[in-house]
């Protein structure tokens, strides 16, 4: 099992160069309800839950903004005008919100704003969940293999085994040069999503209507050989219950003691 921490080397490493263009626009995905995290979130937007001192969503949106993002798209449901009122104290990025009435889907929520995201490929991220560099930025990572000719989709992925709050079967296998296929049935694969990635616009052509889960368009993307994915070098954490966020709080607290934006 891989040491926690540790430094791997897997399929989809990007290149050793300097990314040609990093995306301007993400999207943040901050409308659910956070029901694992109760009586917590009854009150509080799960984005909004603290990690060594800094919201969840503020640590997403810092890592965004290291990168070089000018613009974040922040879809709102559950007590978001807390949300809205939260980054308002903010002096950047730009940030701009999508409301949603009824829930979306990760899908349905980023098709919704797509207007706002621009012509080209674009960061999108989850609010639930942290991520910790490795050697490099992950996003510098991202950005650095990210092709638009052979890509419509590039996630971060990261080791099943090695995730912290995480206790599923893992999403994906990926082969030697990034491509990814769906973990067969009934068995577990080596890489979990995390939630962090890089989309075009055009993945979303004749998508669904309503609330639908980016799973749908990835699956058509998989079907053409066109996802791909990176793997992630540093620690990954998914704050989903009480026990992982007391795991994460504990963690970032010893191991940036007095830097909270780390």
């Amino acid at each position: 099992m891989p040491r926690k921490g540790a430094v791997k080397k897997a399929p989809g490493r990007a290149p050793d160069r300097p990314p040609a263009r990093v995306p301007k626009r993400a999207m943040v995905l901050a409308a659910g309800l956070g029901t694992r995290l109760r009586p917590l979130t009854n009150k509080l937007p799960k984005p909004l839950v603290q990690v060594g001192g800094r919201t969840l969503l503020d640590r997403t949106i810092d890592r965004l903004e290291d990168a070089g993002v000018e613009r974040v798209v922040v879809n709102v449901h559950h007590l978001g005008h807390l949300i809205e009122r939260h980054l308002g104290r903010r002096r950047s990025p730009e940030i701009r919100f999508s409301p949603e009435d009824e829930l979306l889907g990760s899908g349905g929520g980023v098709a919704r704003a797509l207007p706002l995201l621009g012509a080209d490929a674009f960061f999108v991220a989850n609010a639930d969940v942290l991520w910790l560099n490795g050697v490099r930025d992950a996003l510098g990572r991202l950005a650095g293999m990210w092709d638009g000719g052979r890509m419509d989709g590039l996630l971060l992925i990261h080791f099943t085994v090695d995730a912290y709050g995480y206790d599923g079967m893992g999403d994906f296998c990926i082969d030697p040069e990034g491509v990814i296929t769906r973990r067969p049935e009934r068995e577990v694969s080596p890489y979990m999503f995390t939630g962090v990635q890089i989309l075009h616009k055009r993945l979303f052509k004749d998508r669904p209507d309503g609330p639908f889960s980016l799973n749908v368009l990835y699956d058509r993307a998989i079907a053409k050989g066109r996802l791909y994915g990176i793997v992630h070098d540093g620690e990954w954490f998914h704050v989903g219950t009480p026990g992982a966020l007391a795991q994460a709080d504990a963690y970032v607290h010893a191991r940036f003691a007095g830097n909270k934006r780390r």
